[in-house]
């Protein structure tokens, strides 16, 4: 093919950096039906492929289709210096003829692109998304405050208020941040609940009911 017959008919060449797109490998057989010639350039990925693709790849690697290069020494960006050379040798090649895709998600290729542009070749770079995984936001677990405040006691059960006053300091110290908890409210349904209660101003725990309420037992 002479210099003429490249200027006349596109070549459409692909070229993958396997290493960071390994999931591009799906897209194989679809890829070797668009365009003229399909590099692959890797350095240790390791890819699988269906039994059943090596017949119809085994016949583009013999047409020159399909051209599989695994680096030498493998390091951070070898991958990227055999998409640069196989680049660079194909748009001596081919020429202005030449329309080059780079399925990579290094952006420093950008830099490759802009010099098969600069020498009137067609160039792109695409970048592969990875799927994100669905998120399920969860809503936070609301835990009402008689629970909250036996948990605390369950906590703190060598420093637990000894009379209601300071009772009521603890209760109300643990719900600042909460205007609408009111302390006489968590006190008498601390009473109520049986967690303890209160004689002549002394306050008497009971912790099996407390470790019940706290969710404990």
């Amino acid at each position: 093919m002479n210099q003429n017959d490249n200027e006349e008919k596109e070549i459409k060449i692909l070229l993958i950096d396997l290493e960071n797109c390994p999931n591009q490998i799906g897209q194989l057989q679809n890829d070797l039906t668009q365009y003229t010639q399909v590099i692959i350039c890797y350095a240790k990925t390791e890819v699988k492929i269906p039994l059943e693709w090596l017949t119809p790849l085994s016949k583009t690697v013999v047409e020159n289709k399909l051209k599989i290069y695994k680096m030498t020494q493998v390091g951070k960006n070898s991958a990227d210096f055999g998409i640069c050379f196989f680049a660079g040798m194909l748009m001596q090649q081919f020429q202005k003829a030449a329309n080059f895709t780079i399925i990579s998600n290094d952006k420093d290729l950008n830099h490759v692109v802009n010099l098969l542009i600069s020498q009137g070749c067609h160039a792109k770079r695409v970048g592969i998304k990875k799927k994100e995984s669905p998120t399920t936001t969860k809503k936070p677990i609301k835990v009402s405050p008689i629970k909250s405040y036996c948990i605390h006691l369950s906590a703190h059960p060598k420093s637990r208020p000894s009379k209601k006053e300071t009772l009521l300091n603890s209760i109300q110290n643990c719900f600042k941040q909460d205007k609408l908890i009111v302390t006489d409210n968590i006190l008498k349904l601390l009473i109520t609940k049986k967690a303890l209660s209160i004689v002549e101003n002394k306050v008497i725990y009971h912790n099996k009911m407390i470790d019940i309420l706290a969710g404990i037992q």
